[in-house]
């Protein structure tokens, strides 16, 4: 046997006094789906996809009405929607690509994935005096687009492109990564192999990068005393089969901070230690605890190009860690703040803390921390000192990476006013 048969789920530990209280909205497999700090479900999106769901002030939620088959169109979603309390849509981005999928009515869509960020909010989630716009604004959106670049590969490449559309969805700005190929930091044993095999996937298409995460910067203290390379309209991304994170300057279109491919490369870089496979890179809004400094659930897991070694036959994910960790660390020296791991967490071993693939974390008003330990559907808040303070262990399995699974891809937590449509709960402890 060797572990246990039954799983609680639900929230399974509250500390009302401790925890920063509000409603947390993530994709589950009925829909979005909102729920109270004693895990009570007070709505849901019926069928709302969500990557992610995020929730906007006055009860607005974003989604999709669902995605391309994979063999046509890897992660692609088919719209990207807000749409009100009660499910009607305010909103709609899908004027991206028009298709003629097999099976399926030629249509528009969007091909939206992984992120999205409405004008007003930087990163998506609660800052305050940092909220994101209802009923205007501009949206920056993360976007599939084909392309042949002959300098990266024989192969098409899925290009993660980035575009801003306005509210009536003309695109008003765009950043495609192939074009910057050279700003990457690629050594030639990963050239010759992204060349040969760019990560292709059932699309036979080559997601070389497989961006995951962008959000602009915002005002910061970086940009305050002079250093131009953290302009609060630069986005900030990451790459997570490539293991880079970078910041891309809006108007010159050029990478104007970077750290990966190869975190050998400085003695800055090694004390850091290698972040692999990694989700959800922001820098931490402010007016919330650590603004200014970036936070990343490093997966651990696989990612990476080189050489062939250890587990890597052929050089793709050619570096491996089975253990995740969230890192918070300054972006202009590299030094460590704070970082949660499982044995400052008090477990003795490292893989008590893993989510090798999607995953994501938020800094919370009070100085906590909410994590999304995506893989196994566990959604936590833990403090500055490691505490777990909530626990929330999704209940909703579906048919997903080819195993049923109740993973949680990205979760947010929002204050209680932002939905007004509910009377704040009573807040007890479990």
């Amino acid at each position: 046997m060797g572990h246990p048969r039954i799983y609680p789920t639900g929230t399974t530990l509250y500390n009302a006094d401790t925890a920063w209280s509000g409603y947390t909205i993530f994709p589950s497999a009925k829909g979005a789906l909102l729920i109270d700090m004693r895990g009570n479900e007070v709505q849901l999106w019926a069928g709302l996809d969500g990557f992610p769901n995020k929730i906007l002030p006055g009860g607005y939620v974003f989604g999709s009405s669902g995605s391309r088959a994979p063999q046509y169109g890897y992660q692609d979603q088919l719209d990207l929607l807000q749409v009100d309390w009660d499910g009607n849509i305010v909103w709609k981005y899908e004027q991206n690509e028009h298709i003629s999928d097999p099976g399926s009515n030629p249509r528009y869509v969007a091909r939206q994935h992984h992120d999205f960020q409405r004008e007003g909010s930087p990163v998506g989630y609660y800052a305050p005096g940092l909220e994101p716009k209802v009923d205007s604004g501009n949206t920056l959106i993360l976007v599939h687009k084909e392309i042949t670049n002959s300098g990266i590969s024989d192969k098409i490449l899925l290009d993660d492109r980035f575009i801003e559309v306005d509210w009536k969805g003309a695109v008003i700005w765009e950043w495609l990564p192939n074009e910057h190929f050279d700003e990457l930091g690629f050594d030639e044993p990963a050239k010759n192999l992204l060349f040969r095999d760019p990560s292709v996937v059932a699309t036979g298409r080559g997601d070389w990068l497989h961006i995951n995460s962008l959000s602009t910067l915002g005002p910061n203290k970086w940009y305050d005393a002079g250093d131009q390379r953290f302009h609060p309209d630069n986005i900030i991304w990451d790459a997570r089969n490539a293991n880079i994170l970078a910041i891309t300057d809006k108007k010159t279109g050029k990478i104007v901070w970077r750290i990966g491919p190869d975190f050998n490369e400085t003695p800055e870089l090694k004390k850091l230690g290698w972040i692999i496979g990694q989700h959800h890179l922001h820098m931490i809004p402010r007016g919330l605890p650590g603004e200014g400094n970036l936070l990343v659930f490093d997966n651990g897991g696989w990612g990476g190009y080189g050489s062939p070694a250890g587990t890597s036959r052929y050089g793709i994910n050619s570096v491996h860690r089975d253990y995740s960790r969230v890192t918070e660390f300054n972006p202009v020296t590299l030094e460590i703040v704070w970082e949660y791991t499982a044995p400052k967490a008090g477990f003795a071993d490292n893989y008590r803390f893993y989510s090798p693939y999607i995953s994501a974390a938020q800094r919370l008003p009070n100085g906590n921390t909410m994590i999304t330990e995506g893989s196994d559907g566990r959604i936590f808040e833990v403090t500055p000192d490691y505490r777990t303070v909530w626990e929330y262990i999704n209940p909703y399995y579906s048919e997903s990476l080819g195993g049923v699974l109740n993973m949680v891809y990205r979760a947010y937590r929002v204050p209680y006013e932002w939905i007004p449509q509910l009377a704040v709960p009573k807040e007890e402890s479990i």
